[in-house]
């Protein structure tokens, strides 16, 4: 009976101990979460009303999977190879460094080819394909950001035991998900909320019906609003966390910054990778046209 008590005071302390480390966890991940936020809601907003809340599924379905392909190999790169991490993260840095600094492009540069775009897609087969497309990029982008959330909350329980580490790092990956697209089926759910509230006022005594009927419109007024504004704030923040690998994992590359502002430091080193990576990729694709060409 006492061996009972005791597995349970150990079970109690486990407990204990990863709520402790959980909270340290989470607060030195909130930088990226609320990035990941930012480009989650950007990329999952771009869908036809209808198709929000499956195409947001879908996505959240994706977002699991990449926790449960990236656990594993983070506590195995941990215990048995950690010098893989860093270049790992540096990759993911391209990647995100690249996304930034396209979408800038894009915007500034080719306002035109989104209408030709859109008008190409005529069907609804084309553009249920035009969805999957969107969807595995959005769940490309989080499985980087992913990796980024997990090395961070691993590196802060890297000096306790295994079990501890498992456990803190799985509660961050899961709230990560739940948390992100959340908030994220909140945002833009905005529009439906405001024209229900419209609806619910027809009833109502004056008073109850002015409100409902003020906050329904400033609802459907905000979405579009709030989706420019998530836009730029999820570009920013490609570029942010993409330099931020950088800044924070190459030595020469922070003491290159070291008198800057931290968040100024990262968005010019993302912005200084993004444009490099997307010369070269400009570069082979137009060698790669040359060469079908011939």
């Amino acid at each position: 009976m006492t061996g009972f008590f005791a597995i349970l005071d150990d079970i109690a302390a486990l407990m204990d101990d990863v709520a402790i480390m959980s909270k340290v966890a989470a607060k030195k991940t909130a930088g990226v979460l609320g990035d990941d936020l930012a480009v989650g809601a950007e990329k999952a907003s771009s869908f036809r009303a209808s198709r929000e809340l499956p195409v947001l599924w879908a996505i959240i379905k994706g977002s699991f999977l990449n926790k449960l392909i990236i656990l594993p190999f983070a506590f195995l790169l941990s215990a048995f190879a950690p010098q893989f991490i860093v270049p790992i993260l540096l990759i993911g840095g391209v990647y995100l460094s690249y996304e930034g600094v396209e979408k800038i492009i894009h915007t500034f540069f080719h306002k035109g080819n989104d209408h030709d775009e859109i008008l190409e897609i005529e069907t609804e087969e084309e553009i249920l394909k035009a969805e999957k497309v969107k969807i595995k990029n959005t769940i490309l982008t989080d499985f980087i950001l992913s990796i980024e959330i997990i090395m961070i909350a691993l590196g802060t329980v890297s000096d306790q035991p295994l079990m501890t580490q498992i456990m803190v790092v799985s509660v961050i990956a899961i709230l990560a998900t739940i948390g992100v697209y959340g908030i994220v089926a909140l945002m833009i759910r905005m529009d439906d909320t405001g024209f229900k509230l419209v609806k619910m006022a027809r009833n109502k005594p004056k008073f109850i019906k002015s409100a409902f009927v003020v906050t329904g419109k400033s609802l459907v007024w905000a979405l579009p609003k709030l989706i420019q504004l998530l836009a730029v704030i999820g570009t920013i923040a490609m570029l942010l966390v993409g330099g931020g690998m950088y800044v924070h994992n190459i030595p020469q590359v922070h003491d290159f910054f070291h008198a800057f502002p931290i968040m100024l430091a990262e968005l010019v080193m993302g912005l200084i990778v993004g444009l490099i990576t997307y010369f070269v990729i400009e570069i082979f694709k137009k060698i790669k046209n040359s060469i079908s060409k011939q």
